[in-house]
């Protein structure tokens, strides 16, 4: 069913999917409403089953408009409907890698984001008070001071949930940082993953990295320092409606850098492990999923979505055509995401 413009979609500054959302439509050209969440605005609009970030209110196969969330398919739906300015390589072995890396930044990189987020003090602090404010400016300070303490609380409560706590809080910074060597190694080589256009795993990375590299003061520092590239590649992002585009700006399987292996060999490193265990543990029905990363302990307990994006992830790995399948494993081999296909 084809959708009406301008599109709508509820969202909020703070969130990294909003922002990969917001981005990636204006990058496409795609006409888009803006709706700020907890706005006089978003109270007219239906909410979701599960409330998440950011909400688009779209037809279902009956035409009725319901809240309509998750930016990957999402992304996928309007790449049906949208033809100008895929985000979505034309070369299938480049879409496959693609879907690898954009999980790798929606499902592990926020384990970063929320982790350095909330897991600090000083950024806790940042957080707590100026994400509230977002939504609400016309406030006093002793007004917006209980919502504040509410958000802080709640949202440190959620840290096990994402599997930040006390043992797997040096796998996750080491994590970021050797992302932050990894990905700043192949924008020496490349404008965006596959070359001089902009894929979905780009604004996947750029909406994590609105936290960790410009918001969050521990991992910012820590970006400016070890890649000033990765952060003003960062702000680059946010609006890329005036970028001009053409088929010949996708790479192909031949022509990418030896970088792109570095990255994949981060994701084989620590996400695909953790996959893995995950899925290990959801099938036993495990209460925490204990394994070792990187040669550290890791322990959280179980995620069902993750779980998910695995299944995904093999399933579009089953479909792809013999030759290309060929290619993919020559490029996954020796980094460790071969193993999510074994």
């Amino acid at each position: 069913m084809s959708l009406s413009l301008p599109l709508e979609m509820l969202g909020a500054p703070g969130s990294p999917y909003s922002r990969k959302m917001r981005s990636l439509l204006r990058y496409r050209r795609i006409p888009m409403t803006f709706i700020l969440q907890n706005s006089p605005e978003a109270a007219a609009r239906p909410t979701p089953k599960v409330p998440l970030l950011p909400t688009f209110y779209l037809p279902n196969e009956k035409g009725e408009i319901v809240p309509t969330t998750d930016s990957t398919p999402l992304i996928r739906r309007f790449e049906q409907e949208f033809e100008a300015r895929s985000v979505i390589p034309s070369d299938p072995a480049l879409a496959f890698l693609d879907a690898i890396l954009e999980d790798y930044a929606d499902e592990w990189l926020t384990k970063c984001m929320f982790h350095y987020r909330w897991y600090h003090e000083a950024d806790a602090t940042k957080a707590r008070c100026v994400l509230p404010h977002w939504a609400m400016t016309a406030v006093s300070n002793d007004e917006i001071a209980p919502i504040q303490k509410m958000i802080g609380d709640r949202q440190i409560g959620r840290l096990g949930v994402v599997g930040s706590n006390d043992v797997t809080a040096a796998v996750i910074e080491e994590s970021y940082e050797r992302f932050l060597d990894a990905f700043d190694a192949h924008l020496q080589e490349s404008r965006f993953l596959f070359g001089n256009r902009p894929a979905a795993a780009d604004f996947a990375l750029m909406g994590q990295l609105t936290c960790l590299a410009l918001f969050d003061p521990t991992p910012s520092a820590i970006t400016a320092e070890r890649s000033p590239r990765i952060y003003a590649w960062t702000e680059q992002m946010e609006d890329l409606s005036g970028l001009g585009v053409d088929e010949e700006g996708w790479q192909t399987a031949k022509t990418l850098p030896e970088t792109i292996r570095g990255l994949l060999g981060e994701v084989g490193r620590y996400y695909s492990p953790f996959l893995i265990a995950n899925a290990e543990a959801l099938a036993r029905g495990a209460e925490k999923v204990e394994t070792e990363i990187a040669g550290q302990p890791w322990v959280q307990k179980p995620f069902p979505y993750q779980g998910k994006c695995l299944g995904w992830l093999q399933e579009q790995y089953k479909q792809l055509e013999s030759d290309t399948r060929t290619t993919i494993d020559s490029f996954l081999e020796g980094t460790g995401c071969e193993k999510l296909f074994a």
